[in-house]
């Protein structure tokens, strides 16, 4: 049997023999707008035609089975999938915004040394249907805990979303479609690691949502030391990679750089970011590094930090100063890991 969020709609309409083709659009509907995970609860469709379905195909589950409040007001979800495998999502609160921080893989196989999702391994993709729902998901939640839906998405949670480059493009384009979640393409940021092949794809491909480049450092031997996938994707290649993909669909990207003692954080740091920076328009976001057990980084001092940014701010550049969330609870940047106690069901 085949997870039907995989499945395309003229091969859906071969392998069911439909020859309404609104039969198909009801199915997705279903599956997109609406929050169900059985075929008998396709009510507007036949019994015979669910039958098909029940046979062919299963929808992929996703429950909330745990969740943890911050002290920010920052929550931390987690899901168990068909495979009893886990991931984690995070809603995180900002006035009138809600933002949810969404799961590309199972782990990661990039293997960042600050990272606590690359010290669990890699599991596997998302599926297209897994990631919608997720959001689904996460909509419902944010709902219920603010009063209002999301008002923006940022693939910024477990997994490199440029590895799973398919399922990821295909989720976001069924977020931002009127018949699944009808969320602007502009409130949707994918950040990646710099995985240059699939940044230039992305181009290519005339993507509408945000881009962001997990950075970290403008020093070739600093960055591979610290992302071991530069050796691949080196700075020169990232530089041109990111200014292609300006050049094709005119959208500022986001510097992220995640400021860690001793590491990345001297002004000779800074001068090499304002370099490499140059090349496109952008604005850097300047993250201070969260703690994650077992791995010895420490963030620098708020002194070195600003110097840091006034050195970047003197080059012209645009920088903002990102203080983390949800750090008491291992929700911030670089802590999702599946740790968290208190159980939920939904």
């Amino acid at each position: 049997m085949r997870d039907i969020t995989q499945v395309p709609a003229e091969e859906l309409k071969e392998k069911l023999e439909i020859k309404q083709g609104y039969r198909i659009k009801q199915i997705f509907e279903w599956l997109w707008k609406k929050d169900n995970d059985s075929f008998d609860d396709f009510t507007n469709l036949p019994k015979e035609l669910r039958e098909k379905l029940k046979e062919k195909y299963y929808i992929p589950k996703l429950e909330v089975t745990e969740i943890k409040e911050a002290s920010d007001g920052t929550q931390k979800i987690a899901f168990t999938l068909s495979d009893n495998k886990i991931i984690e999502g995070v809603l995180i609160p900002s006035g009138n915004r809600v933002t949810a921080c969404i799961s590309s893989q199972v782990g990661c196989n990039v293997g960042c040394k600050f990272c606590a999702t690359g010290k669990m391994g890699f599991f596997r993709n998302l599926s297209t249907g897994e990631i919608v729902f997720q959001v689904k998901k996460l909509n419902k939640l944010s709902e219920e805990f603010y009063g209002h839906k999301l008002t923006n998405i940022v693939f910024m949670g477990m997994g490199e979303p440029l590895l799973n480059y398919n399922n990821v493009i295909r989720a976001s384009e069924i977020i931002t479609k009127p018949e699944g979640i009808g969320m602007s393409p502009k409130r949707i940021t994918l950040s990646t690691v710099g995985i240059t092949d699939k940044i230039i794809q992305m181009a290519k491909d005339n993507v509408k949502f945000n881009l962001a480049v997990s950075l970290h450092s403008a020093n070739e031997i600093i960055r591979t030391n610290l992302i071991p996938i530069n050796k691949t994707h080196n700075l020169k290649k990232l530089q041109r990679a990111i200014f292609f993909f300006h050049k094709q669909t005119s959208n500022r990207i986001t510097i992220e750089y995640l400021l860690m003692k001793n590491v990345n954080d001297n002004i000779e740091d800074a001068k090499e970011l304002a370099v490499f920076c140059k090349a496109f328009p952008c604005k850097i976001n300047l993250i201070e590094y969260n703690p994650v057990e077992g791995i010895p980084y420490q963030k620098p001092d708020n002194i070195k930090i600003e110097a840091f940014k006034a050195l970047l701010e003197s080059k012209n550049l645009i920088v903002n100063i990102r203080r983390s969330r949800g750090k008491d609870i291992d929700a911030a940047c670089g802590q999702l890991a599946t740790k968290i106690v208190k159980k939920r069901r939904t």
